[in-house]
């Protein structure tokens, strides 16, 4: 939510805000600015290079097409004496926020651009220190340094296509400059200008499978400490019921009462609780790989539309 008011003359040029004021109200009326009528507003004196050409729309709104120079005429590789720097610089709101004409002592506010405080730019420069410029962290692409480069910056960008988008990177062997393009560079997708905890995207089919894998071998597992349980309650019957011969030749010895009472206990824990809890467990895993891993399941892990390599 903004907090500038919708119509603000704070930093306009004092004697031209008392001209205006003193018209009749009739002709205010004709400049409010509804309707994208004309109206007055501070705006700041754009400080031009000898080597561009300058548009200027009436409400800080800009077009200049020079050489490399994200702020003074001293800065980029067009402050440098560079050829094959050219520029085209398309700026609104010079200042952004807190545009003036005149400082309060009446002094012309003079301005070079400022990547940080102007409002949008869009910014196409054939040779330039795009991330240097920007203040943007390095991230796994790294720092261009002296190559061609488009930025846009505003309060909210937003590329909308009817169709598809597509972000590519390594489409040629050799770059504006002429150097060969030996490596692939990636894309890193950076919130908050911090990549101190930059991490790699997963594939999503690769994860599938191995999510998958990961599945397969936990009932495997399943099935293993099934077996185990079964044998170990044939172990437990067997011995719950043995018995031993007694000195009397051909006569057995009466079961232990506690190893009776203790093996059928066990038994039924066996059946109630540890055989139950498997047979659960592997319907839990069969639910899981249904939801997360199939493509028709309602928390299905892969976007069914974006893709990366």
């Amino acid at each position: 939510m903004s907090q500038k008011k919708a119509i603000d003359l704070e930093g306009f040029f004092a004697r031209a805000k008392e001209l205006f004021d003193e018209l009749p109200e009739s002709v205010r009326a004709t400049q409010s600015g509804v309707g994208c009528d004309v109206v007055a507003e501070p705006v700041p004196q754009y400080i031009e290079a000898p080597c561009e050409t300058v548009m200027q729309g009436q409400n800080n709104s800009w077009i200049v097409m020079g050489r490399d120079r994200p702020a003074s005429r001293l800065s980029g590789y067009g402050g440098k004496g560079d050829t094959q720097a050219s520029m085209i610089d398309l700026c609104v709101g010079r200042m952004s926020y807190n545009p003036k004409s005149e400082t309060d002592d009446g002094e012309v506010v003079h301005v070079d651009p400022s990547t940080e405080i102007d409002a949008a730019r869009i910014y196409i420069s054939q040779k330039t220190d795009i991330d240097e410029n920007f203040y943007l962290c390095s991230g796994s692409v790294g720092n261009a340094k002296a190559k061609s480069a488009i930025a846009l910056k505003a309060d909210g960008v937003r590329l909308v296509a009817r169709e598809g988008i597509k972000l590519i990177t390594r489409t040629d062997n050799r770059n504006s400059q002429g150097a060969e393009v030996k490596a692939v560079a990636g894309i890193d997708l950076i919130a908050g200008n911090d990549d101190s905890d930059l991490q790699p995207l997963a594939k999503g089919d690769n994860l599938v499978s191995c999510l998958q894998r990961v599945i397969h071998h936990i009932d495997k597992l399943n099935g293993i400490v099934d077996g185990m349980l079964m044998t170990q309650m044939q172990f437990n019957a067997a011995l719950t019921c043995h018995w031993h011969l007694s000195n009397l030749p051909g006569l057995p010895t009466s079961p232990s009462p506690i190893v009776v009472g203790s093996g059928i206990s066990t038994m039924i824990n066996h059946l109630a609780k540890t055989k139950m809890s498997l047979v659960t467990h592997k319907a839990n895993l069969q639910t899981c790989a249904t939801t997360y891993l199939s493509s028709g399941g309602g928390k299905y892990i892969n976007s069914r539309y974006n893709k990366v390599n």
